[in-house]
């Protein structure tokens, strides 16, 4: 048995260690708004939080996260994470929609450590997120509003 703290919750998993962290969350707990993307932690969609850090959850065996808080799309509500979402929302970022938890997870992540970052640290930030639809600039774009509302 696994125990893993998602979301603040606490779940015993009767999985294999090796087993994906991707693969427990969406297809043992039911939280479908992490997604799979590459399967080699290249694209982002797999984004979640461990103990507060941006973490590629396709290639994190569940047995490396026991004891570590983890944090899914589902689970954000912290004040960044509203002001990240809101921003997301009123600047219209999404296209598809499909690599957008990642990139909310990792957008959040970044401002709760640099409430006002710079354009090289957003880069650097976001540059293992990858957008098919190539909304990079609505994302920076949502970044820096998220920040004013932050600061």
């Amino acid at each position: 048995m696994i125990q893993l703290n998602i979301n603040d919750q606490l779940y015993e998993l009767d999985v294999e260690k090796d087993m994906p962290l991707l693969w427990a969350i969406r297809d043992v707990l039911g939280f479908t708004g992490t997604k799979y993307g590459c399967g080699i932690a290249q694209c982002g969609a797999c984004t979640v939080h461990m103990d507060g850090v941006p973490t590629r959850s396709c290639v994190t065996p569940v047995g490396v996260t026991q004891n570590k808080k983890i944090t899914t799309i589902e689970g954000l509500n912290s004040k960044t994470s509203r002001a990240v979402q809101a921003a997301w929302e009123r600047l219209d970022v999404v296209q598809c929609g499909y690599c957008q938890s990642g990139q909310i997870m990792a957008a959040t992540a970044l401002l709760e450590a640099q409430p006002d970052p710079s354009d090289e640290q957003i880069n650097a930030a976001m540059s293992g997120n990858i957008c098919r639809c190539a909304t990079y600039v609505r994302i920076r774009a949502g970044i820096r509003e998220a920040s004013r509302a932050l600061v």
